[in-house]
């Protein structure tokens, strides 16, 4: 299992970004996708997952209403768009997929919220 996140950067409050997770080494299209993220000196946490065909999805209520994430079964990748960013927001933000009871994760993707 490969999981390779994009996308990340230095944004200014009230900015956008779109995250990128490209997967491979496994049947993606039957799996769940999530991200999380984590901030320095906090505990990891979930931010939005969505289901195996995308039509369902759930979010943090701290993301919720500003993040959306999105699913391309065809290209093996699963989507965080980012809206509205708030310097809280700034985090590792890491692409996860759990299968048969073992989570894997991705490198993860530096987002900076600064002015």
């Amino acid at each position: 299992v490969q999981l390779v996140e994009s996308g990340g950067g230095l944004v200014q409050p009230g900015g956008s970004l779109t995250l990128s997770c490209a997967a491979s080494g496994f049947t993606f299209s039957s799996y769940a996708m999530n991200w999380y993220r984590q901030a320095p000196g906090k505990e990891r946490e979930l931010v939005a997952a969505i289901s195996i065909t995308g039509r369902s999805t759930n979010y943090a209520d701290s993301v919720k209403g500003r993040f959306t994430i999105s699913r391309a079964n065809a290209k093996h990748t699963v989507y965080l768009q980012l809206y509205g960013l708030k310097p809280e927001d700034t985090a590792v933000y890491y692409c996860n997929v759990r299968r048969v009871f073992t989570d894997y994760w991705g490198q993860g993707t530096q987002v900076t919220v600064s002015s």
